[in-house]
Protein backbone atom coordinates (compact mmCIF):
# COMPACT_ATOMS: atom_id res chain seq x y z
CA UNK A 1 0.00 0.00 0.00
CA UNK A 2 1.56 3.01 -1.06
CA UNK A 3 0.72 6.90 -0.13
CA UNK A 4 1.03 10.08 -1.97
CA UNK A 5 2.69 12.99 -0.51
CA UNK A 6 -0.49 15.04 0.45
CA UNK A 7 -1.24 12.11 2.56
CA UNK A 8 1.67 12.19 4.58
CA UNK A 9 1.83 15.92 4.80
CA UNK A 10 -1.93 16.28 6.28
CA UNK A 11 -1.70 16.21 10.04
CA UNK A 12 -4.29 13.15 11.42
CA UNK A 13 -7.29 14.55 12.72
CA UNK A 14 -6.17 12.60 15.96
CA UNK A 15 -3.06 14.86 16.36
CA UNK A 16 -5.13 17.59 15.90
CA UNK A 17 -7.64 16.87 18.58
CA UNK A 18 -4.56 15.89 20.67
CA UNK A 19 -3.21 19.46 20.29
CA UNK A 20 -6.61 21.07 21.12
CA UNK A 21 -6.39 18.85 24.21
CA UNK A 22 -3.21 19.78 25.50
CA UNK A 23 -3.83 23.40 24.85
CA UNK A 24 -6.41 23.66 26.49
CA UNK A 25 -5.00 21.85 29.39
CA UNK A 26 -2.51 23.92 29.29
CA UNK A 27 -5.04 27.68 29.43
CA UNK A 28 -6.45 26.28 32.17
CA UNK A 29 -3.83 25.15 34.55
CA UNK A 30 -1.49 28.47 33.54
CA UNK A 31 -4.74 30.74 33.27
CA UNK A 32 -5.63 29.36 36.98
CA UNK A 33 -2.24 29.59 38.35
CA UNK A 34 -1.52 32.73 37.08
CA UNK A 35 -5.05 34.17 38.14
CA UNK A 36 -4.25 32.45 41.77
CA UNK A 37 -0.45 34.13 41.93
CA UNK A 38 -2.14 37.66 40.73
CA UNK A 39 -5.52 37.94 42.90
CA UNK A 40 -4.46 35.77 46.15
CA UNK A 41 -2.71 37.85 49.54
CA UNK A 42 0.95 36.55 49.66
CA UNK A 43 0.37 35.22 53.28
CA UNK A 44 -2.77 32.70 51.75
CA UNK A 45 -0.48 31.88 48.87
CA UNK A 46 2.36 31.14 50.96
CA UNK A 47 0.29 28.84 53.06
CA UNK A 48 -0.39 26.56 49.46
CA UNK A 49 3.45 27.45 47.87
CA UNK A 50 5.89 28.69 50.36
CA UNK A 51 8.42 29.46 47.65
CA UNK A 52 6.12 32.97 47.80
CA UNK A 53 6.52 34.18 51.17
CA UNK A 54 10.09 33.79 50.52
CA UNK A 55 10.81 35.89 47.73
CA UNK A 56 9.13 39.59 46.79
CA UNK A 57 5.81 40.20 46.18
CA UNK A 58 6.93 41.75 42.79
CA UNK A 59 8.58 38.31 41.83
CA UNK A 60 5.63 36.31 42.74
CA UNK A 61 3.10 38.49 40.71
CA UNK A 62 5.31 38.73 37.69
CA UNK A 63 5.79 34.71 37.69
CA UNK A 64 1.69 35.32 37.92
CA UNK A 65 1.68 37.23 34.85
CA UNK A 66 4.19 35.63 32.91
CA UNK A 67 2.24 32.32 33.82
CA UNK A 68 -1.72 34.38 32.49
CA UNK A 69 0.26 35.20 29.55
CA UNK A 70 1.11 31.38 28.59
CA UNK A 71 -2.00 30.06 29.23
CA UNK A 72 -3.82 33.02 27.19
CA UNK A 73 -1.13 32.82 24.39
CA UNK A 74 -1.13 29.15 24.06
CA UNK A 75 -5.01 28.80 23.05
CA UNK A 76 -6.37 32.52 22.06
CA UNK A 77 -4.78 32.96 18.70
CA UNK A 78 -4.91 29.93 17.20
CA UNK A 79 -8.80 29.82 18.61
CA UNK A 80 -9.56 33.27 16.77
CA UNK A 81 -6.46 32.72 14.24
CA UNK A 82 -5.14 35.66 14.38
CA UNK A 83 -1.67 35.76 14.81
CA UNK A 84 -1.83 31.87 15.31
CA UNK A 85 2.26 31.98 15.35
CA UNK A 86 1.84 33.37 18.99
CA UNK A 87 0.70 30.18 19.50
CA UNK A 88 3.91 28.58 19.20
CA UNK A 89 5.62 31.24 20.87
CA UNK A 90 3.53 30.63 24.12
CA UNK A 91 4.10 27.12 24.14
CA UNK A 92 7.87 27.77 23.58
CA UNK A 93 7.55 30.44 26.50
CA UNK A 94 5.70 28.10 28.57
CA UNK A 95 8.26 25.13 27.98
CA UNK A 96 11.43 27.64 28.96
CA UNK A 97 9.01 28.31 32.27
CA UNK A 98 8.64 24.45 33.43
CA UNK A 99 12.32 24.08 33.10
CA UNK A 100 13.13 27.27 34.95
CA UNK A 101 10.41 25.71 37.20
CA UNK A 102 11.68 22.19 37.39
CA UNK A 103 15.16 23.46 38.60
CA UNK A 104 13.92 25.51 40.76
CA UNK A 105 11.80 23.32 42.77
CA UNK A 106 14.72 20.68 42.58
CA UNK A 107 17.79 23.29 44.05
CA UNK A 108 14.98 24.20 47.02
CA UNK A 109 14.91 20.35 47.68
CA UNK A 110 11.20 20.50 46.67
CA UNK A 111 11.31 17.58 43.42
CA UNK A 112 8.24 15.91 45.10
CA UNK A 113 5.91 19.16 43.48
CA UNK A 114 7.79 18.49 40.13
CA UNK A 115 5.38 15.56 38.36
CA UNK A 116 2.89 18.89 37.62
CA UNK A 117 5.71 20.32 35.81
CA UNK A 118 7.02 18.08 34.06
CA UNK A 119 3.87 16.93 32.51
CA UNK A 120 3.69 20.60 31.55
CA UNK A 121 6.61 20.53 29.99
CA UNK A 122 5.57 17.59 28.05
CA UNK A 123 2.32 19.42 26.87
CA UNK A 124 4.00 22.51 26.14
CA UNK A 125 6.77 20.29 24.51
CA UNK A 126 3.79 18.30 22.23
CA UNK A 127 2.16 21.85 20.98
CA UNK A 128 5.30 23.22 20.15
CA UNK A 129 6.43 20.65 18.13
CA UNK A 130 2.81 20.02 16.75
CA UNK A 131 1.88 23.68 16.09
CA UNK A 132 5.17 24.72 15.18
CA UNK A 133 5.47 21.36 12.38
CA UNK A 134 2.95 19.04 11.93
CA UNK A 135 -0.32 20.65 12.48
CA UNK A 136 0.06 24.25 12.30
CA UNK A 137 -3.08 26.82 12.19
CA UNK A 138 -3.50 29.29 9.31
CA UNK A 139 -4.00 32.76 9.40
CA UNK A 140 -7.25 33.95 8.92
CA UNK A 141 -8.09 35.90 5.32
CA UNK A 142 -9.36 39.10 5.59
Amino acid sequence: MSTTALETAAPGRTLRIGLWVAQGLIFFVFTFAGLVKLLTPIPQLAAMMPWTGEHSEAFVRIIGLIDLAGGIGILLPALTRILPRLTVLAALGCTVLQVFAIVFHVSRGEAVVTPLNLVLLALAVFVLWGRGRKAPIAPRQL
